[in-house]
């Protein structure tokens, strides 16, 4: 299969869903967001996404409030970027599910204020909050992965998980790839779109000459980055076992579950090339993002269904090297143009793919204007945000129908 959406039939369905923001009046419209975390509690791929559809979409008029849970106390809505954030105590997590009681009031409150409910999958308590709370309003799930643990979990959610999809207005697939590789999404074919993830830099801060001069002389002028949060399905256990082979400097950025064994397994390794940073504030991503010398995005199961860092890494016009795992990372990033494409969990594999961008940095930059040049040609935030707009002015005219 082309995993490059190459086919023209493929090519047209995919432009025919990115409608521009000229192509239609702005109509003011209110749309609330539902999802187990967000800013300032989490700051995720997830995160960053519904965060960049909400100040795109704002752009276009439309009034966006957020729910989502969170463990802090004295909650109050607040306000973040030209948006709504309301949060309600998480009570507690079921095979990380996080659930709450006082979501299920807020879900019904807020939606009857809204025109169109945008739903984040998955996250199986909110299927069962969107049928408790009744919700009769237009909806829109944005499909950001199969769930690919709990596998005898997953059995018993299959039902809700059915009604669930079948009873939104629209669902979404975040790229073509996850469209076709999908067997959740292939029942559903009827209702989904595909929009793909889109990034605006103007967000992010301006690279802060006092933090680039600080991690170039902690790190040196060449290294490979990663960034996001340390979760079982990055394969960065993967990306240890490739750097123990090499003498390049790997920066792993983020914090997360899987902290504590990578850096066993790094001591375990004798890597003294590999730098943990933990968590870090958005200037000093910016920085590394700014400084590195290519992307590596080893991310080895489905659970990753794009990857907003590598997103993240083409904006910034880097090489990236990551996994075939049927997803968005290689729709982001196309084998022998933009970067390397691996086989998941193959640490030889890997490695090889280090060493060639490694020692040819010719080659390496021009994936680099490659990587960039394909983000601005599809992965922008005004293209997804228009693309949006478009969608939740269509399930609200088709609900209107007698």
């Amino acid at each position: 299969m082309d995993r490059t959406a190459s086919g023209s039939a493929r090519s047209g369905l995919v432009a025919a869903l990115r409608p521009q923001a000229s192509s239609f009046p702005v109509v003011p419209m209110r749309v609330l967001h539902f999802y187990k975390t967000y800013y300032p509690d989490s700051v995720g791929g997830i995160e960053q996404v519904i965060r960049q559809m909400c100040v795109g979409t704002g752009r276009l008029g439309v009034t966006n409030t957020v729910l989502s849970l969170s463990r802090e106390k004295n909650l109050v809505p607040i306000a973040f970027e030209g948006h709504t954030v309301h949060r309600v105590p998480l009570d507690f997590e079921l095979a990380s599910n996080a659930c709450s009681f006082a979501s299920l009031g807020a879900l019904a409150r807020l939606a009857r204020e809204a025109d169109v409910v945008h739903y984040h999958f998955p996250w199986p308590f909110m299927d069962l909050a969107h049928f408790i709370a009744r919700v009769n309003k237009p909806t829109v799930v944005t499909y950001h992965s199969d769930i690919v643990r709990q596998k005898k979990l997953l059995r018993l959610y299959q039902p809700l998980k059915q009604r669930f999809l079948r009873s939104v207005d629209a669902i979404v697939a975040t790229s073509p790839n996850y469209m076709e590789s999908s067997e959740v999404l292939e029942r559903y074919r009827d209702k989904t779109r595909i929009i793909t993830y889109g990034l605006d830099q103007s967000t992010y801060p301006q690279a802060d000459p006092v933090r680039l001069s600080y991690w170039r002389q902690r790190i040196g002028p060449k290294f490979f980055l990663f960034v996001g949060v340390l979760r079982y399905y990055k394969g960065l256990h993967v990306l240890l076992e490739a750097a123990a082979g090499l003498s390049y400097p790997v920066v792993i950025v983020g914090a997360g579950p899987e902290e504590a064994a990578l850096k066993a397994q790094a001591l375990s390794l004798g890597l003294t090339n590999v730098i943990f940073t933990g968590a870090i504030g958005e200037d000093d991503k910016v920085a590394l993002l700014t400084l590195c010398y290519a992307l590596a995005f080893p991310s080895h199961l489905r659970s990753e269904a794009f990857g907003i860092s590598l997103l993240e890494g083409a904006m910034y016009g880097k090489p990236m090297i990551s996994c075939d795992i049927g997803s968005g990372t290689t729709y982001i990033n196309i084998d022998g143009e933009t970067g390397l494409v691996t086989p998941p969990a193959d640490p030889f594999a890997l490695r090889a793919a280090m060493r060639t961008l490694w020692d040819n940095p010719a080659m390496a930059r021009a994936m680099g204007a490659r990587a960039a040049a394909r983000f601005e040609a599809v992965f922008t935030a005004e293209k997804m945000s228009a693309s949006y707009y478009s969608l939740y002015r269509e399930v609200i005219a088709r609900r209107a129908l007698p």
